[in-house]
């Protein structure tokens, strides 16, 4: 357990395609460190040689907290949180904090530092953003299958039912910004 007084730990949690991503986008552009749970990830399968695809993600992200405990990730994440809050940064963002034990160290770790804020779009959105993504778009069967996947298999709804804020994101970009500032204040 770590006091740390003047530290604020922010994460976004949600379901794929809420908003999640636009939300840190966004509060990095606001000048906030962020790290990335998922790059730990990727680093992780790099490391064992592993392609970087959809499937091999959502495998290697299970079997790697098989192997090496629920906490695989977050452990790697403390230690670049301590490593940021003793460079002097006081608001660090948690991109990618998916899992309820990922939550429950983090708030034993950093007692009263951490923030989760919920976001939360009607899936018809999720559905139809999802489709549209440059970069790995999916179909609504494919997003089901995700959804339960990470519930079921990553108690990612957790963090999201328990979040300390909920924004709904069912307009556009600017009324998201909105949002979030009015919270980050």
């Amino acid at each position: 357990m770590t006091s740390r007084k003047n530290l604020k730990l922010i994460a976004p949690v949600g379901l794929a395609g809420s908003g999640k991503s636009s939300a840190v986008k966004y509060l990095t552009a606001m000048g906030y460190p962020k790290i990335y749970f998922g790059g730990i990830i990727y680093k992780a399968m790099d490391e064992a040689g592993i392609e970087r695809t959809w499937d091999n993600q959502e495998r290697f992200r299970e079997d790697i907290r098989a192997r090496e405990g629920k906490d695989f990730v977050v452990k790697r994440a403390i230690q670049e949180i301590h490593n940021l809050a003793n460079a002097g940064q006081h608001t660090i963002i948690l991109d990618g904090l998916y899992t309820w034990s990922e939550y429950r160290i983090l708030k034993h770790e950093f007692p009263g530092n951490l923030t989760t804020i919920a976001i939360v779009t009607p899936k018809h959105l999720r559905y139809k953003r999802m489709a549209s993504r440059p970069e790995r778009p999916m179909t609504p069967d494919e997003i089901d299958q995700r959804d339960w996947s990470e519930i079921e298999n990553l108690e990612k709804g957790g963090p999201i039912a328990i979040a300390d804020h909920f924004v709904i994101n069912d307009k556009d970009q600017a009324h998201l910004e909105a949002q979030i500032r009015a919270l980050v204040k």
